[in-house]
């Protein structure tokens, strides 16, 4: 392929060094003193010195230092500056500890957008493309594949990775044709991950900044969330990696005892506080004040920095085409922008030429942005959140608001609900045609299915639901809905098992039943 334009064109982009440099064998001795002399002995291969990724790593860094790449940089900036750049010349270094603007306001990570695009939209595309499915230090990261994009000033030898993201996107071919009248529904598996759910991917961008912040004696010693329960999750697994102190807190008895006992195997030290979401969040960041423990929650716009890179993953996953539509469960509101904040990159540096329409999905008992939105945003009132099954976003005031807000009218996006009963049902169908989804993957299939039945998605319309945690968190709320053993619910899906006697007779009996009802 030709080279790209920089600066004018008469400089050429360099192309993109993708392999690591081994170092040098020609200084090894090939024999010692007491070795015979070659003329003696067989001749062996010289030994080449054995390097793990890390340390290749270094020596591609050390031998690529002087290339001529503009350099990358990021910041904190108000995030009322972001759609008027005039109204604050407010800005700090991401090696600050700092999570709100001087007015209260939230932050976000502000990217040098001039030194990114000297290099074109097919330059970035390129160079994505060739990091896929290998396992060069950081690149084998859905995240660090776009470390450019990410965090651009940080050492690769302090990133903490479990090699996240590159989750996979699937063709719900017969739940879209069946359920929906759909043939290009698309399902963004983003539960299939390190701990199991999309939180893995603004996590892993956290804790390795917090490992640079260390590693420069910062005054932290650990870093600490509050959650219901994926958050917490993420957090302890990363920090482990690390050999960071990770301290949660949890709302007790709100969450699922697969979600609870993953940060109490990772080493963190667990907070079981008797009160919601809402009222751990508020401790935490009372807490954070006082003592040296990083806040990690989406307050703090790092992580977000890591989420926005599944909306790459997306358009990349199709050949770089843009689908129509994206439909994102939400409940603190930071994935919802994180997507749309991904889109948009990819849509300013020329990657592709237009965003999709998005989707912001809640559980009806904890919706305070889809009776925002349907106020024509004419005032925002926190909820009482009441308990759902879609767990991870039982939240009634969310901190994002701000950031969704702008995502979903700079996309002429929707807000939609789903009650207990329609999320569950949902759920339940897409489980039948192979799927095993997560409750909260259920608010956003019930979004669609009301956005399809009012006409807004079409039949032929390129529509992709993002899955943000795997079923497997979340066994218990099928088994109780297979059992048909949730009050006041239907359960019209539930397979729960047949009780046969132990003879061939009647197994033969219900078998041919069952059969014939499959026939017709």
């Amino acid at each position: 392929m030709a080279a790209f334009s920089l600066f004018s064109p008469a400089h050429i982009a360099p192309k993109p060094n993708l392999h690591f440099i081994k170092a040098s064998t020609s200084d090894l001795p090939k024999t010692s003193p007491l070795q015979p002399s070659p003329s003696t002995q067989p001749q062996q291969p010289p030994l080449k010195p054995h390097h793990n990724i890390r340390e290749e790593a270094r020596l591609h860094n050390a031998a690529t230092n002087s290339t001529n790449h503009p350099r990358f940089t990021a910041k904190y900036v108000p995030f009322t500056a972001i759609s008027d750049p005039s109204s604050s010349d407010e800005s700090y270094s991401l090696d600050e500890i700092v999570y709100r603007s001087q007015s209260g306001s939230l932050l976000d990570v502000h990217h040098d957008m001039s030194a990114l695009k000297h290099f074109d939209g097919a330059y970035w595309r390129n160079l994505f493309d060739s990091r896929i499915g290998k396992t060069t230090w950081p690149f084998g990261s859905g995240v660090w594949s776009k470390k450019e994009w990410v965090l651009p000033e940080i050492d690769d030898d302090d990133i903490i990775s479990a090699f996240e993201g590159n989750s996979n996107l699937f063709w719900a071919e017969r739940y879209g044709k069946q359920f929906l009248g759909m043939n290009d529904l698309w399902v963004k598996h983003c539960g299939i991950s390190h701990t199991g759910s999309f939180k893995d991917l603004g996590m892993t961008v956290l804790v390795s900044q917090v490992n640079r912040l260390r590693k420069m004696n910062k005054p932290l010693v650990g870093v600490g969330c509050a959650s219901t329960g994926d958050t917490s999750a993420a957090l302890s697994a990363y920090c482990a990696a690390a050999g960071i102190p990770s301290i949660v807190f949890l709302p007790a008895n709100r969450i699922s005892m697969a979600q609870l006992v993953q940060p109490i195997a990772n080493g963190a030290f667990v907070l079981s506080i008797d009160t919601d979401f809402d009222g751990c969040m508020q401790l935490i960041r009372e807490v954070t004040a006082e003592l040296p423990i990083y806040l990690a929650n989406s307050l703090n716009s790092l992580r977000l920095e890591g989420q926005k890179t599944a909306a790459v993953e997306i358009v990349q996953q199709f050949d770089w085409e843009v689908p129509d539509w994206v439909i994102v469960p939400g409940g603190n509101l930071g994935n919802i922008y994180a997507f749309y904040k991904g889109f948009s990159m990819c849509k300013e540096l020329g990657l592709v030429d237009r965003i999709p329409r998005l989707v912001c999905a809640q559980a009806a008992n904890a919706n305070p942005l889809y009776l925002y939105f349907k106020c024509g945003w004419k005032e925002f009132n926190p909820v009482k959140a009441n308990t759902t099954f879609a767990s991870a976003i039982q939240i009634g005031d969310p901190v994002s608001i701000d950031r969704a807000v702008h995502a979903l009218k700079n996309s002429n996006g929707i807000v939609e609900e789903a009650t207990e009963e329609e999320l569950m049902d949902a759920m339940a169908q897409a489980d039948s045609t192979g799927m095993f989804t997560c409750p909260h993957t259920g608010v956003a299939l019930t979004a669609l299915i009301k956005l399809r039945k009012s006409g807004v998605i079409g039949p032929t319309d390129k529509t992709v639901v993002v899955s943000t945690a795997h079923g497997l968190k979340f066994t218990q709320s099928k088994i109780d809905y297979h059992s048909k053993d949730i009050k006041d619910m239907a359960c019209r899906f539930a397979n729960a098992p047949v009780q046969v006697k132990a003879d061939f007779g009647s197994v033969m009996d219900v078998l041919k039943k069952y059969l014939l009802s499959k026939a017709h």
